[in-house]
């Protein structure tokens, strides 16, 4: 497991931090997510990028409908998932981060590589 559970404590701290965050929101019975996982996600490729660029990576469990998960849908205009957002490192000199990048629903490795390296 590469990943942590999401909490918006953790997420904070995360943020606080220089580090890149990746958010994955995700139900069991969402397949979209779990397609996105099989064909983008969970490949060695997108594995390797999340590691060689010192990505935090969150996931939150909305089977349940978890308040704190529709809070954060909430916060990005969305009403279910998937929803995937990334967090572009703190820059050094400025010590400000880059807008929230929020990616498709439908993933693909080359598009989540291109988020990361842009």
């Amino acid at each position: 497991q590469n990943w942590s559970n999401f909490t918006p404590a953790k997420l904070e701290t995360l943020l606080a931090g220089d580090a890149p965050v990746f958010t994955n929101m995700t139900a069991a019975w969402c397949i979209t997510c779990k397609v996105n996982e099989k064909i983008a996600l969970k490949t060695e490729t997108i594995t390797a990028l999340f590691a060689n660029n010192g990505i935090e990576y969150l996931k939150g469990d909305w089977t349940n409908q978890d308040s704190d998960i529709t809070h954060y849908l909430n916060s990005f205009g969305r009403q279910g998932v998937p929803l995937y957002v990334y967090y572009g490192p703190r820059n050094p000199e400025t010590g400000t981060r880059p807008e929230p990048v929020v990616l498709p629903q439908l993933l693909t490795a080359g598009l989540v590589e291109k988020t990361i390296l842009q």
